[in-house]
């Protein structure tokens, strides 16, 4: 049977961007792509890119009281939200065409609309034209979740986050996880009093305990009103704002609420139901480990299968789709031992096990090192860095590290090289520390903090 694509992705995301140029380039496939809304996906238009963009614009307040600590003779002025913002979306725009760019220049056919299913070898525009496609990859991402209270709708996600007119005076986060924990630091840095509500016992569940722990102790310090155990019933708009009442019967006023509850799949109209593609409890696409549906011809990577949600993560899935498929070389996409790093001030950086999921699989030695880092000890401050690392007792390996400090996110992407290869303690030991800094602490701790 002839086919007017042999393949066809739906979503121009990372994970799917990377598929449809792979099997373009190197797979001389015929490739079409749809993307309803801006190139790029989540992660470069609304998610990594520019939340970390925003990381830095609110981390100069501290980086300007350093500076005269350290004899610089330094005057802070207003934080200009309108020109960063003009400036972020400029770069965003910059982005989303480089990503158009390597599509185009791999061979790839792009369609700015949306793409629905109609049978396993067949997908329809929103302007009406069908194509015949051999081979079909969903990679449509997620989306915030926000939960059906009175009220919702006087609410924004971290989409709208990078769009706000003004800043807001004060504002109220509502979750736990890191995107929550990440805007609380953000809209903190640059000057905006915040609440951050979570129903939980702790913020960023599935971290290690120690490590969050850490993390949320220090955000408090900061000036973040961090409640767990708590939670939002209702909003209500008021002259003095949104008022939002909390399910303990305490209320207050905010200029702003944003909810980070969560993402999930964006698997809605597009006819996978149609087509008898499985769908999972949460809205995901159960695929196997070859990204390939219950549906021969349908495969689905990235956030839409719910799997890692992690940008690194869908590239790679979209990259072994299309070796697998296209390039005759297969192989399914790597998910153990995947480091992240939460951009919270100060940052998180883990990758392995937590010292609790550890302790459950056998005995452990867990070696823990907390410190006044330099730079910032001189400047006054008592920011306080952690380091971490879980080590099975019998092979000695390296189960987790967790660090928590400036540049976690930096470093947990070189210790998670060692890590993944199956390093030891005593690989850790006999590595030369390099002096002065703050990952040398990482080859220097020698005696065990615990064992369990």
């Amino acid at each position: 049977m002839s086919f007017d694509y042999d393949l066809f992705v739906i979503g121009g995301g990372s994970g799917g961007v990377r598929a449809a140029r792979i099997a373009s380039a190197e797979g001389k496939a015929r490739v079409g792509l749809a993307e309803e809304y801006r190139m790029g996906g989540t992660c470069v238009i609304r998610g990594c890119v520019p939340k970390k963009l925003m990381v830095y614009a609110s981390e100069y307040p501290g980086i300007i009281d350093d500076a005269r600590a350290y004899g610089w003779q330094v005057t802070p002025g207003a934080f200009d939200w309108s020109q960063f913002r003009r400036q972020l979306e400029a770069e965003l725009t910059r982005l989303e065409g480089a990503y158009r760019s390597t599509l185009l220049n791999a061979g790839v056919e792009v369609h700015d609309q949306r793409a629905t299913i109609v049978d396993p070898h067949t997908v329809e525009l929103a302007d009406g034209r069908r194509f015949t496609t051999k081979h079909i990859l969903v990679a449509t991402g997620g989306r915030p979740f926000v939960p059906a209270i009175p009220g919702a709708g006087l609410a924004v996600t971290s989409n709208e986050m990078f769009h706000l007119e003004t800043l807001p005076a004060r504002a109220l986060v509502v979750g736990g996880g890191y995107i929550a924990s990440e805007f609380a630091c953000i809209l903190n840095g640059l000057g905006v009093k915040v609440t951050q509500v979570y129903r939980g016992t702790q913020i960023l569940r599935g971290f290690d305990d120690e490590a969050r722990t850490h993390v949320a102790n220090a955000m408090a310090a900061s000036g973040i009103s961090i409640r767990c155990n708590a939670d939002v019933a209702r909003l209500d708009r008021t002259a003095g704002g949104i008022r939002a009442s909390m399910i303990d019967g305490s209320s207050e006023d905010y200029d702003l609420v944003m909810y980070a509850t969560g993402r999930r799949p964006n698997t809605e109209g597009l006819g996978l139901d149609r087509v008898g593609v499985v769908i999972g409890g949460r809205g995901e696409i159960r695929v196997d480990g070859w990204s390939q549906t219950n549906v021969p011809s349908i495969y689905a990577v990235g956030d839409v299968t719910d799997r890692i949600n992690l940008t690194p993560v869908a590239i790679r899935e979209g990259h072994a789709f299309a070796d697998t498929v296209f390039n005759a070389r297969p192989r399914q996409a790597d998910h153990d031992l995947v480091a992240s790093a939460v951009f919270t001030q100060p940052e998180l950086g883990s990758v392995g096990l937590t010292e609790e999921d550890a302790r459950a699989q056998g005995p452990i030695e867990v070696y823990v090192a907390t410190f006044r880092p330099m730079q910032s000890l001189f400047a006054g401050r008592q920011d306080r860095v952690l380091m971490k690392l879980i080590v099975a007792e019998d092979s000695r390996k390296v189960l987790g590290c967790h660090i928590v400090g400036p540049g976690a996110g930096e470093m947990i992407q070189l210790a998670g090289i060692a890590v993944k290869m199956g390093a030891t303690k005593e690989d850790f030991d006999r590595t030369v520390a390099v002096h002065p800094t703050i990952s040398e602490e990482l080859v220097t701790m020698r005696s065990p903090t615990r064992r369990g």
